[in-house]
């Protein structure tokens, strides 16, 4: 019996929404149907929802740090999904993974130095390199019949040659949804430590895995690469939590751990957000049944999406995620130019995806769709798109 109705459509304009209020801003119009950013249009848990209201309801909400009580809460989460168990002080508070992995970037290298990511990938790690005076290495992904691959020899040739000092891995990976085995993260962990590379592991979408797959952590490789390890998670993907400025960073050596935390504190920020650390309290003792019944609805979405794709526009490929709710489009098949396809998608199709081009240059063909939505809204789109491209 389902409890929950991802069905039902919440109008979230007027709500300072980044994804639906600042198209205008952004893109210039406000006719577009917005399915880019990565958050979703479902509302929390009512058993959440509840337990944040009665917080509010105690009308003070001054400094706030957390306590046993929210260390427990994330450790048993971790445990119960993935199987491995922290320490309370592995756990550091920031307002945000790319905010941690900015934290990360000034604490574990110098200005000049080099960091390492594998491209098609979440644009703000190359942002953030970028900002604080680092050089962005990449270890292009391979492209091979539909489904991605690392390149292990390239990995470590230009962390030998480039003299890599991090490497930011992102795991289930956006935007090509690979959820990478145990052993292809235990190839890189074994290249990490033979050149002495510290590790960012950016998990935030480890809680959307699909059927058949399951995803390591690579907290759970062993001590012996986690020495340098530097474990990126928030409650904000799983439980669409973004607006309230919390992530659990997990760092499990003390050494690591201070050097992370006092680069921190030269940033002014101490104490966490007393909203956030309720709702992840909540969600986390609360929100898997949401959760479980949230899974089986987007694996529903993307059936359809894979199907309509098939019957009705075999010209965009997909690249079938093993997880996350972002899906990864190849669209060679409509355009050989990224700017003609740009158009095709917002002036005919009137959708606003990301681009491919904003993950690495070698993808400017491809399109991120976020399937975590109502399915009326997903069928809207597949409509507008199946009209745009028949009339290229």
């Amino acid at each position: 019996m389902k409890h929950y109705d991802f069905d039902v459509i919440n109008d979230r304009r007027n709500t300072d929404c980044l994804k639906w209020d600042f198209g205008l801003e952004q893109k210039g119009r406000e006719d577009l149907l917005p399915l880019w950013v990565a958050d979703m249009d479902f509302r929390l848990p009512e058993e959440v929802l509840r337990e944040i209201e009665t917080r509010v309801q105690h009308g003070i909400f001054g400094y706030t740090n957390i306590g046993e009580e929210y260390r427990n809460a994330v450790r048993d989460w971790f445990r119960r999904r993935h199987g491995f168990t922290m320490n309370g002080s592995d756990i550091v508070i920031t307002p945000g993974v790319v905010y941690a992995i900015a934290v990360a970037i000034r604490a574990f290298t110098k200005p000049g130095d080099a960091v390492l990511v594998q491209q098609p990938v979440y644009y703000p790690f190359m942002q953030m390199i970028k900002k604080n005076g680092r050089r962005v290495i990449n270890n292009q992904l391979l492209y091979c019949e539909g489904r991605y691959e690392i390149d292990f020899e390239d990995f470590e040739k230009k962390i030998r040659e480039q003299n890599v000092k991090l490497f930011l891995l992102c795991s289930p990976h956006n935007p090509v949804g690979r959820v990478w085995t145990k052993e292809e993260l235990m190839r890189l962990a074994e290249i990490c430590r033979k050149y002495d590379v510290y590790v960012f592991s950016d998990e935030i979408h480890a809680d959307f895995v699909y059927p058949g797959f399951h995803h390591t952590s690579f907290y759970s490789l062993g001590e012996a690469y986690t020495k340098k390890l530097i474990l990126g998670t928030s409650p904000s993907k799983t439980f669409n939590m973004a607006g309230l400025q919390i992530s659990n960073i997990i760092i499990p050596d003390p050494d690591t751990r201070l050097a992370f935390r006092q680069e921190n504190s030269t940033t002014g920020y101490s104490l966490p957000n007393v909203m956030g650390m309720t709702a992840t309290m909540a969600a986390y003792r609360h929100g898997e049944p949401w959760l479980e019944e949230l899974l089986e609805y987007l694996q529903g979405n993307l059936a359809y999406l894979r199907d309509f794709l098939r019957e009705k526009l075999p010209q965009i490929k997909l690249v079938e995620p093993e997880g996350t709710y972002l899906v990864w489009l190849d669209f060679s098949g409509v355009s050989d130019n990224h700017k003609e396809l740009e158009k095709i998608l917002t002036d005919r199709a009137k959708l606003w995806l990301d681009p491919g081009i904003i993950f690495g240059r070698e993808t400017n063909l491809f399109e991120r769709i976020n399937i975590a939505c109502p399915r009326a809204i997903l069928e809207e789109a597949m409509r507008r798109l199946e009209e745009a491209v028949g009339k290229k």
